[in-house]
């Protein structure tokens, strides 16, 4: 018998306050000295292990440009908008929905004992990760089991190459599925009559495109189990997390990307995943 990973009962329906809640600029935190603070929030102690925690995966990664296996400052590219993306993001969950946030940032490794925790997981710029025979066999059987995996920012064919490659060690049997914008999915809580294409805020300030080095239209392409349930949303030529992460970097860029896209698409994945 299939079974999910444990979370509360009630983060299961995720209720939308209202359309007057509006996003607004906001200072956020850097990476190093917290120059740049995120708006703190606590939760109540009565719900402080009962709270959906924005977990984003750590993997490693071939060298390209980044020093050995892709670090950068010590980290690698498992860490591209970290932590100002996932806690911007967090709080716009806290503020807009009737989920209970986790305040923290969340980094979690490949493992089965770190992945049962979390219901909902986050990769970032997959295009050079590789996953090791540990790996591959701990995601297969927690999004089986009834976790979900979003993957977010990559671009063009040589990144899109590498992550099927991994991607199919995973699952070789389990076709990847492209989601056109009439599935649920991009209707759940936000309605949204295209798929976004999300740039990052350089590139759009830049070139005033939308893709990024010529990798074309956006795809959103799925995984599901035997079943029919989602157990993977591959978000490719597209980068949601800039958009949370830059939200107050520039006012034009917030309420034409942030504000219309990288949140609410966000929040419907989010959504979407907690309740099928």
């Amino acid at each position: 018998m299939t079974r999910r990973p444990s979370w509360p009962v009630w983060a299961l329906i995720v209720i939308l306050i209202g359309a007057a809640v509006s996003f607004g600029q906001r200072s956020r935190r850097g990476r190093g000295e917290p120059a740049r603070p995120v708006p703190e929030w606590s939760v109540d102690p009565a719900f402080e292990h009962d709270v959906f925690s924005f977990a984003r995966l750590r993997y490693e990664s071939w060298d390209r440009g980044w020093g050995s296996f892709g670090s950068r400052r010590g980290r690698g590219r498992w860490s591209v908008d970290a932590p100002e993306a996932d806690l911007n993001l967090s709080y716009r969950l806290q503020q807009m929905t009737s989920l209970k946030v986790n305040p923290e940032v969340t980094y979690i490794d490949i493992t089965p004992e770190e992945l049962r925790h979390y219901p909902f997981v986050y990769m970032v710029e997959p295009g050079s990760l590789y996953f090791t025979d540990d790996q591959v066999v701990a995601l297969r059987e927690y999004l089986l089991n009834g976790g979900f995996l979003m993957v977010d920012d990559f671009w063009g064919d040589e990144d899109w190459g590498n992550f099927r490659r991994e991607i199919e060690r995973v699952f070789p049997d389990n076709p990847l599925v492209e989601l056109e914008v009439d599935h649920p999915i991009f209707h759940a809580v936000f309605d949204l009559d295209e798929k976004p294409q999300m740039p990052g805020i350089g590139n759009y300030f830049q070139s005033g495109g939308t893709s990024e080095r010529g990798a074309g239209p956006v795809h959103y392409w799925a995984i599901l189990d035997d079943k029919g349930r989602m157990m993977t949303i591959i978000c490719h030529n597209t980068d949601l997390g800039d958009g949370w992460e830059q939200e107050g970097a520039d006012p034009t860029y917030f309420h034409r990307f942030s504000e219309k896209m990288a949140y609410p698409m966000a929040i419907n994945i989010i959504y979407y995943a907690m309740t099928h």
